[in-house]
C-alpha cells in the first residue's frame, strides 16, 4: 500500500510540476517578460522533454543503453513532416493535421524500433549500445538517399535519385531532397502542443512502468536470468518497452521538425542521441520527473550562458560535472531524508 501510494505521490508531482511550469511560462510570454529566444526554444525543450523521459524507458527501467534513439526522432520527423504537407489539402486544420503528423511520426518509428529491436535486444551491454548506434547511422544515411515528391498522383518515392528522377506531374512539388533534406516546412508546432505530448508521454511510461509489465521490465533489468527462470518472456517485454520508447521518440521528432522551416538527417545525428542521454543520466536512471528537469535546464543553459561567449561551453561543462559530482555524493542524497525526519520530529512535538 505504501508502495502504491508513493508511486501516486510521485505521478501527482511529476503532473503538477509540468503543468506549473505551463502556467508560468504562459503568464510570462502574455506579461512580456519572456525574450524572443527563449520563446522559439520552447517547442525544441518540449520535444527533448519527451525524447528524454521515452529514453528513459529504455535505459533507467529496461536497464538497455541504446545509443541511437536520435534515429527514431528522425524517421518521426520525416515521416511526420511528409504527412502533414501532403494533407494539407485533405485537413485544412493546422492543429489537427499536426497531431495526424505526430500519431504518424509515432507508428513509423515504432515500426522501425520493432524491426531494430528484434536483432538488436538479444545482445546486452556494450555490445547493444554498438549496435545501437551502427543502426542510427544507417537510418541517417538510408534518409539522405531518400527522395519524396508530391503531385496529383500521390506520393512519389525514389531511393538514390535525383529529385528531377521522380517524373513529377504538373504541380508537383518534392518534398525530402535527398542529403537536401525538408525546406518550406509549415510551423505547425505550438508551445500548447508539446505541452499537451509531454503530458501523454508522462501517463504512457508512468502507467507502463507501475503495470504488471513495467514490474516485469524490471524485473528482466535486475536480473535477467531470475526473470526467466520464473516464466517472465524476455523478448516480449524487451521489445514492448523498446518500441514504446521508440514511438515516443516519434512524435517527438514531428513536434521538433515542424517547429522550423527546414530540417536534415545530419541534425539527428550521434551527437543528439548522446545529448539525450546526458539528459537521462544527469536526471538520474529511471527517474521520470529527473528527466523532465535536466532535459529543461539543460536546454536552457547554453542560451543563459550565451553572454560569457567563448567561456559559455566551457562552464556549462564544468556545471555538468559538478552536478553529477554533487548527485553521486552520499552525503548529499541523505540530505532529503534528514530533512524529511526533522519535520516528522518538529510535527510530533507539536503535537
Amino acid at each position: 500500500m505504501r508502495k502504491l501510494q508513493k508511486h501516486t505521490v510521485n505521478g501527482i508531482f511529476t503532473y503538477a510540476l509540468v503543468i506549473v511550469a505551463f502556467v508560468a511560462v504562459q503568464w510570462l510570454i502574455r506579461s512580456g517578460n519572456i525574450s524572443s529566444t527563449l520563446r522559439g526554444q520552447l517547442v525544441p525543450i518540449c520535444a527533448y522533454v519527451v525524447m528524454a523521459v521515452s529514453l528513459n524507458l529504455t535505459v533507467g527501467v529496461l536497464g538497455e543503453l541504446s545509443l541511437g534513439h536520435a534515429s527514431f526522432m528522425s524517421v518521426g520527423a520525416f515521416s511526420g513532416v511528409v504527412a502533414c504537407m501532403s494533407l494539407s489539402a485533405a485537413i485544412p486544420s493546422d492543429p489537427l493535421r499536426l497531431v495526424v503528423g505526430m500519431a504518424i511520426g509515432a507508428v513509423c518509428a515504432g515500426a522501425a524500433g520493432f524491426l531494430i529491436g528484434i536483432p538488436v535486444l538479444r545482445l546486452n551491454g556494450d555490445y547493444l549500445a554498438i549496435v545501437t548506434l551502427a543502426f542510427g547511422e544507417i537510418i541517417k544515411n538510408l534518409i539522405n538517399c531518400l527522395t519524396v515528391g508530391l503531385d496529383s498522383r500521390g506520393l512519389r518515392f525514389g531511393f538514390l535519385k535525383s529529385a528531377d528522377a521522380l517524373n513529377l506531374g504538373e504541380g508537383g512539388k518534392v518534398i525530402i531532397n535527398g542529403p537536401m533534406g525538408i525546406s518550406g516546412i509549415p510551423k505547425l508546432s505550438t508551445f500548447t502542443a508539446g505541452f499537451i505530448l509531454i503530458l501523454v508521454t508522462l501517463f504512457i511510461v508512468m502507467n507502463l512502468v507501475n503495470s504488471r509489465a513495467g514490474r516485469a521490465i524490471m524485473a528482466l533489468r535486475d536480473n535477467r536470468i531470475a526473470a526467466e527462470s520464473v516464466g517472465i518472456p524476455v523478448t516480449k517485454y524487451k521489445l514492448m518497452a523498446f518500441v514504446t520508447s521508440a514511438a515516443l521518440a516519434g512524435s517527438a521528432g514531428t513536434l521538433y521538425a515542424m517547429n522550423f522551416s527546414t530540417i536534415v538527417a545530419t541534425k539527428f545525428n550521434f551527437n543528439t542521441s548522446i545529448l539525450i542521454l546526458v539528459y537521462v543520466v544527469l536526471g538520474g536512471l529511471g527517474n521520470i520527473w529527473g528527466s523532465v528537469i535536466a532535459a529543461v535546464v539543460l536546454t536552457i543553459l547554453p542560451e543563459m550562458l550565451r553572454g560569457f561567449n567563448d567561456y559559455r561551453m566551457l562552464i556549462y561543462a564544468i556545471v555538468l560535472i559538478i552536478v553529477m559530482l554533487t548527485t553521486n555524493n552520499a552525503r548529499i542524497k541523505s540530505i532529503p531524508a534528514w530533512v524529511r525526519s526533522k519535520l516528522r520530529k518538529g510535527g510530533a512535538s507539536n503535537g
